[in-house]
């Protein structure tokens, strides 16, 4: 085999190109993401070229470090419509209804729109990452109740940029999470944030520097009510509007023991009142925070030698 076609393998192997209009690859991400071998030696990288990709997505967990790459994250969209009621697998028919689901770890996206069309029916995820190390950069990720689920007890993972919309609950989960520089809104009067952190993990949701906004008719929204008791949701230097309201926090049925962790630093906005907060929410001092740093809450990439895994990694 001449060295130009072990070129071309290679290539294959691990560059793919998805095409709504034939001219990639592939015209559907899945069928990408399917021809790509298990447990690869390097990173598989998926550019997706402008369309709607009308499809259920699945990253397995025997495809680690997958990078999907949008063209431009409002021209490149990934849609599908399921919800709890449609799936009607019992009980536990919310975890079916992802538009993108994310088991593989290492995975990187960006410049895409993950959306979940089925409306205000109830439970319905546009994401679901129950995954290890990943990052998800300069996306919107748009539904309704449930929109984004952070899965996986000690797993960490890094939403920057993004813009994510929902109504009741629509950032849940038990992993570790680091929101940074995000647009957070809120399309009705409901919760933001139900997180369901293990009692042993030191961080949960932690919210830096982003920007927390709403529908125009939406006047009562809360930060967090905890999913599960150890719940752990702090927002640093976030903007803050007026859809928030002043007592901040819930508890979950209001007859649970109270050990969640919800806590405050320099918060700005109109709905930032924490003279107001209830009495059993935090407003975090200089010394208290400074543990909420990139490098404690997501970790690094293992040796010193490497770059840390939240760095978005190098494309072609």
């Amino acid at each position: 085999m001449s060295g130009g076609e072990c070129h071309e393998v290679a290539v294959s192997d691990y560059y793919k190109v998805v095409a709504r209009d034939g001219s990639g690859d592939y015209t559907s991400i899945q069928e990408a993401i399917n021809s790509s071998k298990a447990f690869p030696y390097q990173r598989v990288i998926i550019k997706v070229k402008n369309g709607v990709y009308r499809e259920k997505v699945k990253v397995y967990a025997w495809n680690p470090n997958i990078s999907l790459i949008g063209e431009d994250k409002e021209k490149t969209i990934i849609t599908y419509d399921d919800h709890f009621k449609k799936i009607d697998l019992g009980r536990n028919s919310t975890f079916h209804t992802a538009t993108l689901s994310v088991e593989g770890c290492s995975f990187y996206a960006s410049n895409l729109t993950i959306r979940n069309t089925a409306g205000d029916v109830g439970q319905a995820i546009a994401l679901s990452v129950s995954a290890n190390k990943v990052m998800i950069e300069n996306c919107n990720i748009e539904g309704n109740q449930d929109t984004l689920y952070t899965s996986g007890e000690g797993f960490r993972q890094y939403y920057h940029k993004c813009y994510i919309e929902g109504t009741t609950d629509f950032i849940f989960g038990n992993a570790t999470a680091l929101f940074s520089n995000c647009t957070i809104h809120s399309k009705a009067d409901s919760y933001i944030t139900a997180a369901s952190t293990p009692q042993h993990e030191p961080f949960g949701y932690a919210f830096a520097h982003c920007t927390l906004t709403a529908d125009e008719h939406v006047s009562k929204v809360y930060l967090g009510r905890p999913w599960r008791k150890y719940a752990k949701t702090v927002f640093v230097e976030t903007v803050i509007g007026d859809h928030v309201v002043e007592e901040g926090w819930s508890m979950w049925s209001g007859e649970e023991d109270n050990h969640a962790f919800y806590a405050e630093y320099k918060c700005t906005g109109p709905g930032f009142k924490p003279e107001s907060r209830v009495g059993w929410s935090h407003q975090l001092d200089s010394l208290e925070v400074a543990k909420y740093t990139i490098e404690n809450i997501l970790g690094t990439g293992g040796s010193e030698s490497e770059d840390p895994w939240y760095l978005p990694p190098k494309t072609m």
